[in-house]
């Protein structure tokens, strides 16, 4: 029995990146001995085992061969005549196919050394092509290594053009591309990962919704990038920088979908998009299965961006409708989210990088305003039932009113 090191942990060393998870791969082993051992058995489809002391995974090297459509139609081969490079030879890219030895040697049948020198995203053998689940997982390296310098080889992307132009991608389950996709977002470059599936047409079959704002113009004052597509990564991109939350990035990413079902004729203005866009963001939250909180934030995003980036227009019943309908009372928290992914619609154009967000000040301290109007004095006022709410309310929109009137008094 030998045990190696595998994968990633072996490349996040090489590249001087923080260990997250250590994997193993066993050579010489039987699922037998591996339980004379302490191990415990976790693997269904191909024994997976646990550590008895450390709880960290070792596999039994396998092989495996395509037996039908998706990434689950794989037959797994396991055997103590299995060799340590036959299990790599199995894995997606050269980087992940490298192991290392007790004594530190590092065994790299593929080249994966000479690909992290090169900064190559490398597939390790023509068997690449039979995993459609591939072209997401390396698309997601490129944006998790775009900062390093990593570009994906020009053979990779054909690969990767072919799956995409097979049908393949359509067997995909709609769990693991949401794993693949909210993985890209909290990478360092989320942007990244969508111009690489665009450049390999997965963009089209995976995501529609986004691939079809490209080509869409917006206002050149308002939009110097001019396409919407672009503009929509220059947003993620954006939102990376201000936020480490999912639901932010993924409700910047989702934001102007309406703006492709505008009319070429009526282009470049877009009315009524942030509405328009709700039931393309509902059909993707509802295919991913993407969790509540990211649907709920996305869904808000798309209906209140315009109404936020116009709020020095609003009167006081304008302002106070925007915080009953994102619930701002219960939900400070989402709200203030909502205001970060403004910012990042702002500063995601040409030119507008470093452009201050004043309305988010402004949209937070009215917040403040109104929410500090008390219940209780209401309460002992003889408000009851239904007019508790309405007289809380007015007195809301008083203190807004009063608001504004002060901002409009000071110097610009």
């Amino acid at each position: 029995m030998q045990i190696y090191l595998v994968g990633g942990a072996v490349r996040d060393q090489l590249l001087n990146i923080q260990l997250k998870d250590r994997d193993f791969v066993v050579v010489g082993a039987t699922p037998k001995q591996m339980l004379q051992q302490g191990f415990q058995r976790v693997g269904q489809d191909f024994p997976v085992f646990l550590h008895p002391t450390t709880q960290e995974e070792h596999a039994l090297a396998r092989t495996e061969r395509k037996k039908g459509q998706g990434y689950t139609g794989f037959e797994c081969f396991f055997d103590p005549d299995v060799t340590l490079t036959q299990d790599l030879q199995r894995r997606d890219l050269t980087i992940n196919a490298m192991a290392q030895g007790h004594n530190g040697e590092i065994i790299d049948p593929y080249g994966g050394q000479q690909d992290i020198q090169k900064r190559l995203l490398r597939h390790v053998s023509p068997a690449f092509a039979e995993d459609p689940l591939r072209v997401l997982r390396v698309a997601r390296f490129a944006a998790r290594f775009a900062h390093l310098g990593f570009e994906v080889a020009p053979e990779t992307l054909t690969l990767m053009q072919n799956i995409s132009h097979s049908g393949e991608l359509r067997f995909l389950t709609p769990e693991r591309v949401w794993q693949e996709l909210s993985g890209a977002l909290m990478s360092p470059s989320p942007s990244r990962f969508f111009e690489v599936l665009k450049q390999c047409g997965a963009l089209a079959e995976v995501l529609p919704e986004l691939n079809n704002l490209f080509g869409v113009p917006g206002p050149k004052r308002w939009h110097p990038e001019i396409d919407t597509g672009i503009h929509t990564l220059m947003v993620v991109e954006q939102a990376a920088l201000l936020s480490d939350e999912l639901a932010v990035r993924f409700s910047a990413l989702c934001h102007d979908f309406g703006k492709a079902l505008t009319p070429a004729e009526l282009w470049p203005s877009h009315k009524h998009h942030g509405s328009k866009g709700l039931p393309l963001i509902k059909a993707v939250c509802d295919r991913f299965k993407v969790p509540n909180h990211c649907r709920d934030l996305a869904l808000m995003m798309s209906q209140q961006h315009c109404q936020i980036h116009h709020i020095y227009e609003l009167d006081s019943a304008g302002l106070l409708a925007i915080f009953e309908q994102t619930d701002a009372w219960r939900k400070p928290a989402r709200f203030e989210q909502l205001l970060l992914a403004c910012k990042a619609d702002l500063t995601g154009r040409l030119g507008f990088e470093d452009k201050p967000y004043e309305e988010a000040d402004y949209c937070r301290q009215a917040y403040q305003v109104a929410a500090g109007i008390a219940v209780q004095p209401i309460v002992q006022g003889g408000f009851k039932g239904a007019e508790i709410k309405q007289e809380l309310n007015r007195q809301r929109q008083q203190a807004l009113q009063a608001f504004i009137e002060q901002k409009q008094k000071q110097p610009q």
